[in-house]
């Protein structure tokens, strides 16, 4: 049994699955329950979603992190790699926590435009291989802006098709059974 938890933790295939299921259940528990009073509730499902996505991966990241540690496995400083699920993790929580704050208040509207925009940077920042996870923070930004509502009707089509192709993609790498570098072709 444990034997099977520490591969779950250690296999890269299984987090972007299940943190956008995790995603998509807090989006069902806060939209559909209680929206935002004075937001759109379409804002708050994205910042939802998007939030406890990253947030997910982050947490798996650092969990990964942790159990390597432990096992002496561990490839890299724990002074960088710790910090790096950090950057990603803080924001996260502070997106979904304030995802349903009142959003006519100027404080809380730029909070969100500002957690997005450190998490799609941080994402690249850590490489361009991951900008299929720092577009949906663009989109979200251009959803928030969009100035007419034919605009943010087809933002909203272009986010949901590409988290749908994101899911799509991620339930297809977790049947692989490979490791990231395996499934991209980039191992040696």
């Amino acid at each position: 049994m444990a034997d099977w938890l520490i591969e779950s933790i250690l296999a890269d295939g299984h987090w972007l699955a299940l943190a956008m299921v995790v995603g998509a259940g807090a989006v069902a528990l806060r939209v559909f329950r209680r929206p935002g009073v004075g937001q759109r509730p379409a804002n708050v499902a994205l910042d939802t979603f998007y939030g406890c996505m990253i947030g997910v991966m982050a947490s798996g990241h650092l969990l990964a992190v942790t159990v390597k540690m432990l096992l002496g496995s561990l490839e890299g400083s724990p002074w960088l790699l710790y910090p790096l699920g950090l950057v990603l993790l803080v924001p996260s929580i502070g997106l979904v926590a304030g995802a349903a704050g009142d959003g006519q208040s100027l404080a809380l509207w730029r909070r969100p435009v500002a957690l997005n925009l450190w998490l799609g940077i941080s994402l690249l920042a850590m490489g361009l291989h991951n900008w299929i996870l720092a577009a949906p923070a663009a989109l979200n930004l251009a959803y928030r802006f969009s100035p007419r509502p034919g605009v943010a009707r087809a933002v909203l089509v272009a986010i949901l098709v590409g988290y749908t192709a994101l899911f799509v993609g991620s339930l297809v790498f977790l049947a692989s059974g490979q490791s990231f570098e395996q499934f991209r072709g980039i191992e040696p």
